[in-house]
């Protein structure tokens, strides 16, 4: 079949919830044994009980990114079980807010999880995809290639993500290991459900409704579709593809006139 992962064991951070978790889910539809990694035992578990429902072979690691002991240790454990073929750098975490209203200790905590997280996975997994190949996928966002209102240090973060993506994918193209990056737009996760709610309480269709706007055609993307493309960039149909980074916008970078 079409992007056959069968064979492949793959690595998901943050896949407890929202677009980490149907990445989980679409890695094992197409046959990859996928091991989720995230802080939130509850909830990873959750998905890793849905995912088995349906036949699918996966394993919950509880791992805060933010700690490269706790990383090294988790990643130590699925290369015992065989070569990591596939790592996506999906936990982050995001802030609202422009540069006068991010304090330090905010700051420091978004380039704790989604810069440094993503560093200490590509740290303790390139050593192991180096033996055999591999490909990485670094979740990052239209927020690091386009100026968008009060996203300073999300933006920034974001930015960091894409330049890693770009070097690592330099240093180990002959490897074998392709590195690309991942670019979204809004996409309609419980984090949108959940901000909406506390800033927007009464107004939450409304508001929604013009945030979908933004993108050009006229809705949010779904966390499947973003999976869609993971598994499309895993495959081997994908193997001449690395060092670039992927938006998944509806237009929002090339239809807004930026």
């Amino acid at each position: 079949m079409k992007f056959d992962l069968h064979g492949k064991r793959a690595a998901v951070t943050g896949g407890s919830s929202g677009i980490g978790r149907a990445i989980c889910i679409a890695l094992c539809a197409q046959g990859a044994e996928v091991h989720l990694l995230d802080a939130d035992k509850e909830n990873g578990r959750a998905v890793v009980k849905e995912v088995k429902s349906h036949g699918g072979r996966i394993f919950f690691h509880h791992c805060d990114v933010v700690n490269q002991a706790e990383v090294r240790k988790a990643f130590k454990t699925i290369d015992a079980q065989g070569p990591l073929s596939i790592l996506v750098n999906n936990a982050g975490i995001a802030h609202i807010g422009n540069v006068e209203q991010t304090e330090e200790k905010q700051f420091e905590n978004v380039f704790a999880v989604n810069v440094k997280g993503v560093y200490n996975c590509l740290y303790a997994a390139v050593p192991m995809m180096k033996k055999k190949g591999g490909v990485i996928l670094n979740i990052a966002s239209i927020a690091g290639t386009v100026g968008i209102k009060n996203r300073f240090a999300y933006s920034a973060s974001k930015g960091a993500v894409q330049s890693m993506t770009y070097s690592v994918a330099k240093d180990y193209v002959d490897a074998g290991i392709r590195c690309n990056s991942i670019s979204p737009a809004r996409i309609h996760t419980p984090f949108v459900d959940r901000y909406l709610k506390q800033h927007f309480p009464g107004e939450e269709a409304s508001v929604y409704e013009t945030l979908a706007k933004t993108q050009p055609i006229g809705r949010m993307g779904t966390p499947k579709e973003v999976a869609d493309l993971v598994v499309y960039l895993s495959s081997d149909e994908a193997s001449f593809m690395t060092g670039t980074d992927f938006p998944i916008d509806g237009g929002f970078v090339k239809l807004n006139g930026n």
